[in-house]
């Protein structure tokens, strides 16, 4: 290979990720389901709340019944008993110029349809009170289905299982839940000059930062990685080590050897693997044009330059939208962005999109401040330094001083 494909866009990167596929299903129970992304809408079996329940402390009433009472005319109702929590209300049913006491949370008995805060009230007797505020009907009441109808939809296939949803489902007697497996992701790091980081590197030599960065990349976008160490640059070595990492994967990941250089065989151990198409072979993005994409089946096989500041950039451009398209979800990086405006001018030349290392800073204002973290590629502190990435599209020539900019945040 002597040189690059023709540069795709991202945008073309991101449609030649829609030729794979969401992975298949699975049954969870809640417990083991948070985080992950539902298959199927989920109808609601029941109404929630199952009864009508009071929001306050007081007591039930029929709402007619103190219709223009005030301090000075109060409505007198006779207390005909008390619900407590957990209590069943089928015993009650108001007639006119009655009322139960009630707590929060409990049911509300037949024909009452508001509830007077018990403030607003005073004992005339043990059996009386006197009503000193009016309550409109449905007043101070959750109505039964109020939530939930029987049969809704509560939530729809694509959802996030966060807390409040697990809590949802948990109020509705669900268990189980049918969501999408979660990708499994293999990561080699590739290079005659790395070592694993728990050793000492001898001259000419430099730790591993790409396996675990990635590592943990791949655990905040909701797959499970598994690292499977460093590989030389020899290309049979290479080749037998993405077999073997690549078997139970459904996306693997090379670090290093993306580009065209003498010793750079990733584009090639992956052409030798069986039944694999090359969608892309350099991104017109800086930094991180020396991209690979190959696809076999429904495996993704991506080479991913070997600076990790690079590998990052493309990590959420077009990795991180792949493992949510196999999650279920669309197919987008799913970052946070922020509205800022450039402290400095940001220099870019046209005809590649450029994804700046920013640092936010507080500027006394509603928006941020948004300062580059300039460093060479192979400098780790710009890294720790930036909060986000800075767009620049492929026709800007760079953005002057004070101009308002979209910054893509960091998880």
């Amino acid at each position: 290979m002597e040189n690059f494909f023709q540069l795709k866009s991202s945008a073309e990167v991101l449609t030649h990720l829609k030729a794979f596929s969401p992975l298949e299903t699975e049954r969870q129970t809640l417990k083991k389901a948070r985080g992950r992304i539902l298959a199927a809408d989920i109808h609601s079996p029941e109404e929630l709340p199952p009864f009508s329940r009071s929001t306050m402390d007081g007591f039930a009433v029929r709402a007619r019944d103190v219709f223009g009472c005030s301090e000075s005319e109060p409505a007198l109702l006779k207390i005909i008993g008390e619900l407590q929590m957990g209590e069943s209300a089928e015993k009650y049913s108001l007639e006119p110029g009655q009322a139960v006491q009630i707590w929060t949370g409990g049911e509300i008995p037949a024909k009452a349809d508001a509830v007077v805060m018990v403030e607003y009230t005073k004992h005339l007797s043990e059996k009386e009170i006197a009503v000193y505020r009016p309550v409109a009907p449905g007043e101070n009441v959750i109505a039964a289905g109020e939530d939930y109808r029987q049969g809704e939809i509560v939530l729809a296939a694509g959802s996030r299982l966060r807390p409040q949803e697990l809590g949802v489902l948990s109020g509705l007697g669900i268990t189980e839940v049918s969501v999408y497996r979660r990708p499994k992701v293999a990561i080699l790091s590739t290079g005659d000059e790395l070592v694993a980081a728990t050793e000492k590197p001898a001259a000419g030599k430099i730790r591993d930062i790409n396996s675990t960065t990635l590592e943990v990349l791949v655990e905040e976008a909701g797959a499970l990685p598994h690292c499977h160490g460093i590989c030389g640059d020899d290309y049979d070595t290479l080749l037998a080590s993405a077999q073997q990492a690549g078997e139970e994967a459904d996306i693997l990941l090379l670090s290093g050897g993306s580009s065209v250089g003498r010793r750079d065989f990733t584009l090639r151990v992956f052409e030798s693997l069986q039944n694999t198409e090359t969608l892309v072979h350099g991104i017109s993005v800086r930094p991180g044009k020396p991209t690979i994409l190959v696809k076999q089946g429904n495996k993704a096989l991506i080479g991913l330059p070997g600076h990790v500041a690079s590998a990052m950039v493309i990590f959420y451009l077009f990795v991180r939208p792949l493992i949510r398209r196999y999650s279920g979800l669309e197919t987008t990086h799913g970052l946070r962005s922020v509205h800022g405006i450039t402290l400095e001018p940001v220099p870019s030349a046209i005809g590649r999109e450029e994804y700046v290392r920013v640092h936010l800073q507080d500027i006394g204002e509603t928006i941020p401040g948004i300062r580059p973290v300039y460093g060479r590629s192979g400098l780790l502190s710009p890294l720790v330094k930036a909060d986000g990435l800075l767009p620049i599209g492929r026709d800007v020539e760079g953005l002057d001083k004070g101009s308002p900019a979209r910054v893509l945040l960091f998880p």
